[in-house]
């Protein structure tokens, strides 16, 4: 048995202590957590998306329970880029362990380059996940990630403002697409230095008594372990058409959900939705997969990704 197996792994030239990292929008700006979760026990922590500036979010309700998951509308509710360097970036550099990834957003390119040059200019992030699953105003609310030549656009730009800084840019990509290996491919060539997949799917949940949707918003995000085996197919699609890394996620709440993503060809993986069931969930399954290594004679974790067999 491996005692100490290592569980480093490298996205985008960015060394991680752990592949398990705590995903976007489900832990807060990370100083939340601080007390919760030893952040040096875990990979990073992915930020509450961040816009150009600060954003109330949607009416409620916006999140509600489904089977085997949960689906949310919060609006990208967040406090703006400049407020989080300012009250937010102290507090986590002080903070030992998981590296700082930042989530960029907007509504036009031009938001999304607006929020990477505030963030060039402060220390203590290590990388950017662009979020491309937000509607592009300027072209009838077409969502970036579901069209190439915006996601291409989206993809180039957002590149050239994070070189300013030498940050990797990692583009989250949207699901609700016909071929995610398509544009995967797209946003590789487009200059995405890693990719995170899957965002969460659209769906509608509907109240049979007052035959209203339960979502304010009327549609929402569905997430947590019904997506997984979607999510999983899309993660091993994405890693067989490009050769930058892959971060995967989509309903983990386990060690192992954990190795089925690396297997399928994830260098890493996000875990979002199981922290609002346990908040101590990302250190908790970064500690499960430890012990599975150590436990299935895996001696670099690293080792797993791609590792399934046919």
């Amino acid at each position: 048995m491996h005692t100490k197996p290592d569980m480093r792994v490298t996205v985008a030239g960015v060394e991680l202590c752990s592949p398990v990292i705590a995903a976007s929008g489900t832990f807060g700006y990370g100083v939340e957590f601080e007390d919760i979760v030893s952040l040096n026990r875990i990979g990073a922590l992915v930020v509450k998306g961040l816009s150009r500036e600060p954003m109330v979010g949607n009416p409620s309700p916006r999140i509600i329970e489904t089977p085997a998951g949960m689906m949310n509308a919060i609006g990208l509710q967040n406090i703006g880029v400049r407020a989080f360097v300012s009250d937010k970036l102290p507090r986590l550099r002080k903070a030992a362990g998981a590296a700082v990834i930042a989530n960029v957003f907007g509504f036009t390119v031009d938001d999304c380059v607006a929020v990477i040059e505030v963030l060039n200019d402060a220390e203590g992030v290590a990388m950017y996940e662009l979020n491309a699953s937000c509607p592009n105003t300027k072209h009838g609310g077409m969502v970036f990630g579901t069209e190439p030549d915006a996601l291409c656009d989206l993809v180039t730009r957002c590149r050239a403002a994070s070189e300013r800084s030498g940050r990797p840019l990692m583009v989250k990509l949207s699901p609700n697409v016909t071929s995610i290996a398509g544009m995967a491919k797209v946003a590789e060539e487009s200059g995405a230095q890693a990719l995170s997949l899957v965002n969460t799917f659209l769906a509608l949940a509907i109240d049979v008594e007052t035959r209203r949707p339960r979502i304010a918003n009327f549609t929402g995000g569905l997430s947590g372990p019904a997506i997984r085996p979607i999510a999983v197919r899309m993660v091993h699609e994405a890693a067989n058409a490009v050769s930058i890394p892959i971060v995967g996620m989509g309903g983990i709440t386990r060690a192992e959900d954990a190795v089925e993503f690396m297997l399928a060809g994830a260098t890493a993986v996000q875990v979002g939705t199981a922290s609002y069931a346990d908040p101590r969930a990302v250190e908790n399954i970064a500690n499960g997969l430890r012990k599975w290594c150590a436990g299935h004679e895996v001696s670099r974790v690293s080792e797993l990704s791609g590792a399934m067999q046919r």
